[in-house]
C-alpha cells in the first residue's frame, strides 16, 4: 500500500499564493506519475497537474501559467505552487500517485480563496 499525506492548504485572498506538499510512504517502489486533483462543492473531481518521475509535467488549462508542479524523488514528495489564486480555485485538493496502473489517493486538503 501507498500512503499519501497532503499539507499546505488554507484560506487565502484572491491573488495570493499557497504551496501544497504531498509525501508518499509505504510501498513506494514503482511509483511513476504523481499529481494533484481537486473537487469543488457540487462538481466532479478534476485534474490539476501531474508529473512523471522523469519530470514531465501536465497541467489543466485553467491553471497553466499560475500553478507549478514539482517533485523531489529522493523525498518521495510532490509539490504544487499555486500563484495568482482565484475564487474558482476553491476546492479540496487531492494528491494522487500511480503505481503499476493503480492510483492511490490522499485524504485531501482544503484550499479556500476569498474574493
Amino acid at each position: 500500500q501507498v500512503q499519501l499525506v497532503e499539507s499546505g492548504g488554507g484560506l487565502v485572498q484572491a491573488g495570493g499564493s499557497l504551496r501544497l506538499s504531498c509525501a508518499a510512504s509505504g510501498s513506494i517502489f514503482g511509483i511513476n506519475t504523481m499529481g494533484w486533483y481537486r473537487q469543488a462543492p457540487g462538481k466532479q473531481r478534476e485534474l490539476v497537474a501531474t508529473i512523471t518521475r522523469g519530470g514531465s509535467a501536465n497541467y489543466a488549462d485553467s491553471v497553466k501559467g499560475r500553478f507549478t508542479i514539482s517533485r523531489d524523488n529522493a523525498k518521495n514528495t510532490v509539490y504544487l505552487q499555486m500563484n495568482s489564486l482565484k475564487p474558482e480555485d476553491t476546492a479540496v485538493y487531492y494528491c494522487a500517485a500511480a503505481k503499476f496502473g493503480t492510483w492511490y489517493w490522499g485524504q485531501g486538503t482544503q484550499v479556500t480563496v476569498s474574493s
